[in-house]
């Protein structure tokens, strides 16, 4: 290769670079939209490379202008990838350190649970030693309105897809705890919504209880739920102390699916 060639290459790369340092930028700014100037100033590179390298995301979808803000955000070519990404992503590899740390903590089970459907079912669990133990069934789906698991993720659809989903579904009773009127459950999955995080005490399982915080997304969709589960008799004296722990593991799951909350 000769010398102007490995000059030019040189340059390719850097550039190359650049466009990766704008592009990351957007990822980890935590604002929806950027402007030249902010770009500029934040990786210490001229507005006219800014504005070159924007040119060349955007013609591959990877960056999106609104004309109206004259501010630029991630296309729909950059998203795709994203969701590439989570969809190789086992959730249960990703949220085994934060079952554990929860099981370690409470002296409790801690499970994962995802949506399939009209359900959600169980996909991991750490058991505790205890001889008074819950222990649940990995791959059973169960309704979404009955059990915390089950609630929180209910409660984080959309709108929408709440409204559809409560007009086809059936509330069928498991116990005499389980909430079977609608306008009752609606007021549930607002308090839960608004506290962030769903309670269960014996709503499924006569004696068992549980509480439940939303694994959430880069979009703030919901994609799983993570609880501690106990016999009502240890759980109801100990919830205040499994809220803050719960939460915290929710919120470092969500944070590798590129939640900003």
């Amino acid at each position: 290769m000769t010398e102007t060639e490995t000059e030019n290459s040189s340059r390719s790369i850097a550039a190359v670079e650049r466009a990766m340092d704008v592009l990351l930028l957007f990822g980890r700014s935590g604002r929806a939209d950027l402007g030249v100037t902010e770009i500029a100033n934040e990786l210490a590179i001229t507005k006219a490379a800014v504005h070159r390298i924007l040119t060349a995301l955007r013609n591959r979808d990877l960056i999106a202008f609104e004309p109206t803000t004259r501010r630029y955000t991630l296309g729909h070519a950059a998203i795709a990838l994203g969701r590439a990404y989570l969809a190789r992503t086992d959730l249960r590899i990703m949220a085994a350190p934060e079952l554990r740390r929860l099981a370690a903590l409470t002296g409790e089970t801690a499970t994962l649970s995802i949506r399939r459907g009209d359900t959600r079912m169980y996909v991991d669990q750490v058991v505790p030693s205890h001889e008074l133990r819950v222990e649940v069934a990995l791959g059973v789906p169960y309704p979404l309105y009955a059990g915390s698991s089950s609630k929180v993720i209910l409660a984080y659809l959309a709108k929408q897809e709440i409204d559809d989903y409560l007009r086809r579904q059936e509330l069928t009773a498991f116990t005499e705890d389980t909430i079977t009127n609608r306008t009752a459950l609606r007021r549930e999955l607002t308090a839960i919504r608004k506290r962030g995080y769903a309670i269960s005490l014996g709503e499924r399982q006569i004696g068992a209880a549980s509480i439940a915080a939303p694994i959430l997304d880069h979009d703030g969709g919901v994609v799983a739920a993570l609880s501690v589960c106990a016999p009502l008799s240890r759980f109801e004296p100990r919830v205040e102390e499994f809220v803050p722990v719960l939460l915290k593991s929710g919120q470092a799951i969500s944070a590798q699916l590129g939640h900003q909350g």
